[in-house]
């Protein structure tokens, strides 16, 4: 089932439901005053006359000529720059140098949003301006070219802002959208100033409807709101002042809510929904009269198709699955687009051990886009499966679980995956290692590098830690408690982690020297540099090859209806990173429903990934498929990285 924008027409009901007042709008362009006519002369004729007196280009000039006529240089370029930013406040925009920043103030209102100038335009995040001011994304095929709907009539040509990437966010130039809104646009420091006109709030009302509620909030004219989505519920700020008494209007249930709360808080209010289990919001404007409609519904996912940049387009689409139909939000990425390129990272940039939201690690790393990926253990936060980076392991496979492999020529494997790894002595003996660089723990021996990170913290009570340095063991330390030790990790080493009473004390003396032999089963995986792992595997050349026990899922696992994260790649070579929360009036899919889903998005090969409060999908700076109060720390991602568009 796909859910459409509504028609003008299909707003407005027989019984007057959405019969609203008309705004007497006021054209900001027409309160320019008279003085920037005035200033913009006067700049124009000092520049016309220092000009005129500035010298031959082959004549001699004195010291002190020369810094006059440097000054006056000088000066004529700070004119040419004012007439420049003069003729950009004509166009209510004000912004004095070219800068960027992450902060923005909308009416007064701080907002975590990233802009930059180019080329005298003023650029914002574009997520950011969907999610913090409201500014409708609409499809597109062009990454450079973003058409956007704000109190303007959906069934007409929208506006069309142009767009650039600087391979963290693509920023959208406000130019346009603030000339036919009447926006003011200036600068502080590195905070971006955003006025809107003063808005007035005529009147909020409710309306059931077979789907779920119906809120309405009329205004005069068009203005900045903000709607966060809680797990039950959510939160509508808006800019404008009540022209009255607002929460009569509010019943205290509804289908789909069983509380509602307004507030007036200075010059705008608050409108807080607590709803019922699988409804969520569907926002959106229209014009003449300015109208804010919220949608509670079951069925909330409007289609969304948007190349966001060259080798990465933005989809949202509900898919219909026998009885059930799933809202699905997915990254279609293209490996072998120059420009991009995928890496896994993780919270921790210098250690391993540590968890973070995935908006902020992104952030860090400067991922364009990224999908949550491998498992781990919540209590002491390490890694539960294959990370593997750049030809570097920084955790190995565990249980034969599935795992993605890939390159930057776009080549791309799935299979499950287990990592061999023995030692071999100055006696001829041979010793099995149980991982390398992991948190699942066992009887055994375990060795661990310096891309543990420099120190490594004993994971379970009576762990005997070997040094090795040069291939050679230096000493070894019983370490009694788990959490005790820190012990470092040599640079020109590394350290074997004993576990569960093996004969390893009478192996590995000091001064026993080591070799170490590696490779992965099936060893097509060898040439790849970039592995993650998690599982289960879940399509494989183009067949459901689900097997949850296999790799140690349990079955209950499996059948769990959760929200899920996977990875595909397509016969097209198209890798797809998807994320669905929940079916329509239920909750999300089981492994197999997840894998039948990947298979009608195209993917021939599929691998689940972690999911439940963990599955976040990110694209410029913002979660795309939930609220990020929702969303839990993880630990490891699959990154999208672009180089800037020129």
């Amino acid at each position: 089932m796909n859910w459409q924008w509504p028609h003008i027409g299909d707003i407005a009901s027989p019984d007057g439901f959405l019969a609203t007042h008309r705004s007497n709008k006021e054209d900001s362009r027409s309160r320019r005053p008279d003085s920037l006519r005035l200033t913009l002369l006067s700049l124009l004729g000092w520049a016309a006359l220092f000009t005129a007196q500035a010298p031959p280009a082959n004549a001699q000039v004195s010291s002190v000529t020369s810094l006059a006529l440097t000054t006056q240089q000088s000066f004529i370029a700070a004119i040419l720059q004012d007439i420049q930013i003069a003729q950009v406040q004509q166009q209510g925009i004000q912004i004095a140098q070219a800068q960027q920043g992450e902060q923005v103030l909308v009416n007064g209102s701080r907002r975590s949003i990233p802009w930059a100038m180019r080329n005298d335009r003023v650029g914002v995040a574009d997520i950011a301006l969907w999610q913090e001011l409201g500014v409708e994304l609409l499809s597109t095929s062009d990454p450079s070219l973003q058409p956007v709907q704000w109190f303007s009539d959906p069934t007409a040509q929208p506006i069309v802002l142009n767009a650039w990437n600087d391979g963290q966010f693509r920023y959208v130039d406000l130019g346009p959208l603030a000339t036919a809104m009447g926006w003011r646009l200036d600068r502080s420091g590195s905070t971006l100033q955003i006025t809107t006109p003063s808005a007035q709030i005529l009147g909020l009302r409710h309306g059931r409807q077979v789907w779920g509620d119906r809120f309405v909030i009329d205004l005069n004219q068009a203005t900045t709101w903000q709607l966060e989505e809680q797990a039950n519920g959510f939160t509508l700020t808006l800019d404008g002042v009540p022209a009255g008494t607002l929460t009569a209007a509010i019943p205290t249930t509804g289908n789909a809510f069983q509380s509602s709360q307004v507030q007036s808080q200075g010059n705008r209010i608050q409108l807080q929904v607590q709803s019922s289990s699988g409804f969520r919001p569907v926002p959106f404007t229209l014009p003449n009269p300015n109208r804010l409609v919220i949608d509670l519904r079951a069925d909330a996912s409007p289609t969304r198709n948007i190349q966001w940049a060259p080798g990465l387009r933005w989809r949202q689409q509900t898919i219909a699955l026998g009885s059930s139909a799933f809202p699905v939000t997915w990254l279609e990425v293209e490996p072998r687009q120059s420009g991009v390129s995928l890496r896994p990272f993780w919270g921790n940039g210098s250690q391993i051990p540590g968890t973070a939201p995935l908006v902020t690690t992104a952030r860090q790393w400067q991922a364009a886009a990224a999908i949550n990926a491998g498992f781990f253990n919540r209590n002491n936060q390490l890694p539960l499966g294959a990370i593997r980076r750049e030809n570097r392991w920084f955790s190995s496979p565990i249980l034969n679980r599935g795992a993605i492999a890939w390159n930057d020529q776009g080549a791309v494997q799935m299979e499950r995956l287990t990592l061999r790894e023995t030692l071999t002595t100055n006696a001829g003996d041979t010793i099995p290692l149980f991982s390398l660089n992991s948190g699942y723990v066992a009887a055994g021996i375990s060795r661990y590098t310096r891309e543990w990170g420099d120190r490594y913290t004993s994971i379970l009570d009576q762990e005997t830690v070997f040094t090795v340095r040069q291939n050679q063991v230096i000493d070894s330390t019983l370490v009694a408690t788990a959490g005790q030790g820190a012990i470092p990790i040599p640079q020109d080493g590394y350290l074997l982690v004993a576990r569960g009473g093996t004969d390893a004390a009478n192996r590995l003396r000091p001064g026993t020297t080591l070799q170490t032999q590696q490779s992965p089963i099936p060893s097509n995986f060898e040439p790849f540099p970039n592995i993650v792992g998690a599982g289960p595997l879940l399509v494989s050349n183009r067949q459901v090859v689900l097997n949850a026990t296999a790799e140690q899922f349990s079955e209950a696992f499996a059948q769990q209806q959760a929200a899920r994260s996977a990875i595909g790649y397509t016969a097209n070579g198209t890798i797809l990173m998807v994320a669905i929360q929940t079916r329509i009036n239920g909750r999300g899919p089981s492994l197999r429903e997840m894998a039948q889903l990947m298979q009608l998005l195209g993917a021939t090969d599929a691998l689940n990934l972690d999911g439940g409060s963990s599955a976040s999908l990110y694209l410029g700076g913002r979660l795309i498929n939930r609220s990020p109060s929702t969303a839990a720390r993880v630990h490891n991602n699959i990154g999208v990285f672009l180089s800037p568009t020129p």
